[in-house]
């Protein structure tokens, strides 16, 4: 390999030394300009330079030898420090990375915000609903894999020698952080190794990860009280109940009042604010206010940003945008900085003493006891046989990020001295780097249970859905009775997901109808009263059915124009639920030709016909859905499963030909089937992995519309959900087949297309 290359070394000696020796002389200039003492911008901007070229490039290099690119950021650091670049080059090092204190501030203040930030980040990525679903495994399984290594930090630390510790008067304290640095797993490290092995949602994938969260969550909370402790320098058992309960306060808070006020604010951020990255700027608002108030109860910050980033994470309008956009910000400017910079504080050639070298060794290896240890004993203790249980202690091994920020964190305060803030970021980059490999074998010999199989393809499947990754519904509604069954078929998709759904409502009179009506009567009640139907099917024992949050709106302006405005904002599926739907010509009425074309993504267009006129929520749809392989009718068949669900009828489902398939119809009935079997088997595999009952029809040798009707008439259905294609051109239109349904079904009709046209 070329990186391997001693010409390669070389020349990048050369090229770093060159750099170094540019700076210099703009230092020295802005130096002579400016005064001694004053803090150099060449030399900010060469560190951050360096920091995070070394570090992505160690990070890249990292990842393909299978190890988390957090670990080639923080041997960038090791390897720009006093550790090897001061080795080799003390002057240089020095010129570079100078130890005055209005220099180091710079830098230091970039990492501080770093430091927040990558617990905004870890927060996000905490799954809540899996801690709650293994949580009571997981629960028992943290709490033994935290108190064994926790004592033996503890008792590490009252036998430390005196040299090692900052402040002797303050052993207790420094016993405490190096137990809890001891105790605590890398969230961020752990879920990293976990998803790259396919491994995240494997039921004891799932029980590593949440246990992990466990683990960093109460670290946050015991270090939050350590910290509390530690500035004022001696056991003040009111400051620490003071910060226990402000803790557990502020928790409490977050949890329940919190979560609802920063999904508002989110919300309003995106619906409201019309300038660029405006969520971005809401979400690192929360997060700065959150880490001002554990600051104030008498915590450490970083609490604040964790529990911060908990409650963006669970934001159900978090697009996928905004989260990438933040996790590019922090994982491209502040992780290289901020981990290179706890690298730089790690002076390793302090390990050529015998003594250090031999109490190091002794710390990784007590770690790792303690630990491993502590970890599978929990897991027999949490139900898991002895594979699960060894996988689990693997990977609850890795220190990793969260072991470096407590670390700093420690150093910081003057509780670790430099050579301790040494030895315990070895020991994280060494138990780090052999979790992989471990954890790997471990989980590959774990065999996979037909339940757990079953369960991983259809998450598998819904990672490519359609319903699935829906993430807001708009629905537009006017004062009539379609507008009800629209509401409620909108309120069924939403319902088992949880996604948020926004009422428009057309019509000059339709908000003044509207607010008329009782509250039980109202388009927004029937949005929710069929969400909670469906998500009582959708909920776990145990689990409480939440109410969706359903927003209103009334129309300010043309109908296009309401739609465009809202559209906007970020939705995913627009349900359109018209008095008139099929217009004069046989075509569609003006009105829905006019919302439609005001939105570019993905249509479910609602014609109540029949009994759902007079009672638009009447019990049991009796649902018919053509498929014909495409993927529009596999959309359709989505929905329609969705919306089966919710019903206690099976789902009838009906092969038929399309438009472009009329050629070649077949005249000879022994000519083989298996392409049409093999798409009524794919829906009904579909079906069957939500427990929807299913009967297949197949029609070939019958027009697609005729068959549709035939089998409508025939199976006394309500109604039928049709995927179909938006066909491009100056009206609305979805082919002829829809169109002559529309017009011709005696049922109800809800038309399913996608966000793309054809011709």
């Amino acid at each position: 390999m070329w990186v391997k290359s001693p010409r390669f070394r070389f020349w990048g000696s050369v090229l770093l030394g060159g750099l170094a020796l540019q700076f210099a002389g703009a230092t020295f200039a802005g130096a002579a300009g400016g005064g001694a003492g004053h803090p150099s911008e060449a030399i900010f901007i060469l560190q951050i330079i360096l920091l995070i070229a070394v570090g992505r490039g160690l990070g890249e290099i990292m990842q393909r030898l299978g190890q988390p690119s957090v670990m080639g950021e923080l041997l960038a650091g090791v390897v720009l420090g006093p550790s090897i670049f001061g080795a080799f080059w003390p002057d240089a090092q020095h010129l570079i990375f100078p130890a005055n204190p209005e220099q180091k501030a710079l830098i230091n203040g970039l990492a501080q915000v770093g430091v927040l930030l990558l617990l905004l980040l870890t927060g996000m990525e905490t799954d809540l609903k899996l801690v709650r679903k293994v949580g009571k495994a997981a629960f028992t399984i943290s709490i033994a894999g935290i108190v064994v290594p926790f004592c033996c930090g503890f008792a590490l630390g009252q036998f430390l020698p005196e040299s090692l510790l900052p402040h002797p008067e303050q052993r207790l304290v420094a016993s405490l952080f190096l137990g809890t640095a001891l105790s605590i797993s890398s969230v961020k490290i752990v879920a990293v190794v976990v998803r790259e092995m396919q491994f995240m949602r494997r039921n004891v994938g799932q029980i590593i990860v949440a246990t992990a969260v466990i683990d960093d969550t109460i670290g946050w909370v015991i270090i939050a009280v350590i910290f509390s402790l530690a500035s004022r320098g001696q056991l003040d058992m009111m400051s620490v109940a003071q910060a226990v309960f402000g803790t557990l306060a502020f928790l409490a808070v977050s949890f329940t009042i919190g979560r609802r006020l920063v999904f508002r604010l989110i919300r309003w951020a995106n619906d409201t604010l019309v300038s660029s990255a405006a969520v971005i700027t809401v979400i690192l608002l929360l997060m700065s206010c959150m880490a001002l108030i554990t600051h104030w109860i008498g915590v450490h910050t970083v609490l604040g940003a964790f529990v911060a980033g908990i409650l963006v994470g669970e934001s159900p309008i978090l697009t996928k945008q905004i989260d990438e956009r933040l996790r590019g910000l922090i994982t491209s400017l502040f992780m290289p900085i901020f981990f290179g910079l706890a690298g730089l504080s790690a002076d390793l050639t302090v390990l050529k003493d015998p003594k250090l070298l031999l109490l190091t060794a002794m710390l990784v290896l007590i770690a790792s006891i303690g630990k491993f240890g502590g970890a599978f004993v929990g897991g027999a203790m949490g139900g898991l046989n002895r594979r699960e249980s060894f996988a689990l202690a693997s990977g609850m091994n890795a220190r990793g990020s969260t072991e470096v920020i407590i670390a700093t964190i420690g150093l910081s305060m003057g509780v670790l001295s430099q050579n301790l803030f040494t030895m315990i970021v070895t020991m994280a980059i060494v138990t780090t780097m052999a979790m992989p490999p471990m954890l790997r074998a471990a989980l590959s010999r774990l065999p996979l249970e037909k339940e757990e199989k079953e369960r991983l393809e259809r998450e598998e499947f819904e990672e490519k859905g359609f319903v699935a990754n829906l993430e807001r519904l708009l629905l537009a509604v006017d004062e009539s009775a379609n507008a009800k069954f629209a509401s409620r078929i909108a309120g069924l998709i939403a319902g088992a997901r949880g996604i948020p759904t926004t009422v428009l409502h057309l019509g000059p009179r339709a908000k003044a109808q509207e607010k008329r009506r009782a509250d039980e009567e109202s388009h927004e009640s029937t949005v929710k009263n069929a969400a909670k139907v469906s998500a009582e099917i959708e909920k776990e024992d145990g689990e409480e059915v939440r109410e969706i949050d359903v927003t209103s709106r009334a129309r300010q302006k043309k109908a296009v124009d309401a739609v465009v405005d809202e559209a906007r904002k970020g939705f995913d599926l627009l349900v359109v639920g018209l008095n008139k739907v099929i217009g004069a010509d046989g075509g569609f009425y003006r009105n829905v030709e006019s919302v439609t074309a005001g939105f570019d993504g993905p249509l479910a267009v609602v014609a109540a016909k029949g009994h759902h006129l007079t009672r638009p929520d009447s019990d049991g749809l009796k649902i018919l859905v053509p498929v014909s392989g495409s993927g529009v009718s596999r959309r359709g068949a989505e929905v329609a499963v969705a919306l089966a669900r919710s019903s206690n009828h099976p789902l009838r489902v009906i092969y038929v030909t399309t438009t472009r398939d009329k050629g070649r119809r077949r005249r000879n009935v022994s000519v083989s089937l298996f392409e049409e079997e093999a798409i009524l088997k794919d829906t009904i595999a579909l079906a069957a992995r939500y427990d929807v009952e299913v009967i297949t029809t197949l029609r070939t040798n019958t027009a697609p519309e005729a068959a549709i009707l035939q089998e409508m008439r025939g199976s006394n259905i309500d109604l039928v959900v049709m995927g179909v294609d938006r066909i491009e051109g100056d009206g609305l239109n979805f082919g002829g087949v829809a169109a002559e349904v529309l017009r011709e079904a005696e049922g109800s009709v809800l038309l399913v297309s996608n966000g793309e046209t054809t011709k």
